[in-house]
């Protein structure tokens, strides 16, 4: 399943350097996170480094776009070989 980034997001900036797939970009209001490249740090990470340097707590797995970890690894896999 891919993350998203709640309307509470305060903007802090902690999260966009984290991610190592650069999937996390500003939105019109708040951080964004394209689905297309979000693996929740598979391939990289044991958990996803965006959820764990955010200070408030608004990054959530995104109901629209489930994914289990297998198809992570292969969006990874595409992305970085």
């Amino acid at each position: 399943m891919a993350l998203l980034i709640e309307n509470s997001c305060i903007n802090c900036d902690m999260c966009d350097p984290e991610c190592p797939n650069e999937a996390i970009s500003m939105g019109d209001d708040v951080y964004e996170i394209d689905v297309e490249k979000c693996t929740e740090c598979v391939g990289h990470y044991d958990k996803p480094t965006c959820v764990s340097v955010c200070p408030i707590d608004c990054i959530k797995p995104d109901p629209n776009k489930v994914e289990d970890e297998e198809t992570l690894l292969a969006k990874f896999l595409r992305m970085h070989g």
